[in-house]
């Protein structure tokens, strides 16, 4: 299936599909709010259905764009955007602990008939605007599969310490708020996404509040469905992590699964939900995650067996 790609230079990349639905946005521009902390974001994602699967600025939480890398306890800073969360002292708007991810320039851009992958090279800047980390981000879209009705995204991170301290990765979980491990990669969900559907691979979730039953969990992946507004259809996302990532002798850290799906519908597949960890300087760690975007309201075994076909 032949993809059609568009770059605007400095603004975004665009991807469509074979019949020229635009199936994901990639913006890497600077925002124009610094407390959103500035970053590159995935928005819109939609299905080959064309049905938008991502929200951005919700008015609940502006700076929640699409998909977006993030991290909402650094060393102090928070590269989530936002309030930040203080023990005893809940959220404070503290913007002058709000850091950013500056893009450097794309060192490889490889588009083919099937197939779009480009590497990103990004610096976290604390808000002070010391450079903390360089980061080389990979970006694929590919297996769209019209048949099947879903298309994939494979996310990849690599991140090297650039201080001359440690960065110490945490969470508001870690910091003394319950639940709340959130950090890492982050999807929100469009509007109608809210109430929709969770499950694991070997954990039943629910819909609404039950799909806080995989609060704090692990597994290979993690599924969401929802049934939109205003058309008669449905939508699945698939959130799946590579092997290493839950491997304990090669992943840096363990993972969690952060959901909700209400009184907001969001996954962040979270790298310190309940423990923080510590990257040295000079040091480096690596994550690769892939998100499958799908029309209709998929099963456990039709997303198992979407996934087998799937290798990494």
């Amino acid at each position: 299936m032949s993809i059609h790609v568009q770059h605007a230079h400095g603004d975004h990349i665009a991807v469509a599909a074979p019949d020229g639905t635009e199936i994901l946005r990639y913006v890497y521009r600077p925002d124009p709010d610094p407390f959103e902390s500035r970053k590159p974001y995935a928005h819109p994602l939609r299905t080959l259905g064309g049905r938008t699967v991502t929200g951005y600025r919700p008015s609940d939480h502006r700076w929640h764009k699409g998909l977006q890398m993030t991290a909402s306890h650094l060393s102090g800073q928070n590269f989530w955007g936002g309030n930040c969360y203080v023990h005893g002292e809940g959220y404070q708007r503290l913007p002058e602990r709000v850091g950013s991810m500056r893009h450097d320039g794309f060192p490889e851009f490889t588009v083919e008939d099937d197939r779009l992958a480009f590497t990103e090279a990004l610096t976290w800047v604390e808000n002070g605007g010391a450079e903390w980390a360089r980061e080389v981000r990979q970006i694929t879209v590919h297996s769209v599969d019209e048949e099947a009705g879903a298309w994939a995204l494979d996310w990849s991170i690599e991140l090297t310490n650039v201080r001359d301290a440690p960065l110490v990765f945490g969470s508001p979980t870690t910091h003394g708020r319950e639940m709340a491990g959130y950090t890492g990669l982050q999807w929100r969900g469009a509007r109608d996404f809210t109430g929709g559907t969770a499950f694991g691979a070997d954990t039943d979730g629910g819909a609404g509040a039950d799909a806080g039953k995989l609060m704090g969990t692990q597994g290979p992946w993690l599924a969401f469905t929802t049934e939109h507004d205003d058309v008669d259809a449905h939508s699945t996302l698939v959130f799946a992590h590579a092997p290493e990532n839950l491997d304990a002798a090669a992943a840096i850290h363990e993972s969690h699964w952060f959901v909700r799906s209400e009184p907001i519908p969001t996954v962040a597949f979270s790298w310190a939900f309940f423990e923080e960890f510590e990257l040295l300087p000079g040091a480096s760690f690596g994550y690769r995650y892939r998100v499958v975007v799908a029309d209709g309201a998929w099963d456990r075994d039709r997303v198992a067996d979407h996934l087998e076909g799937l290798p990494w």
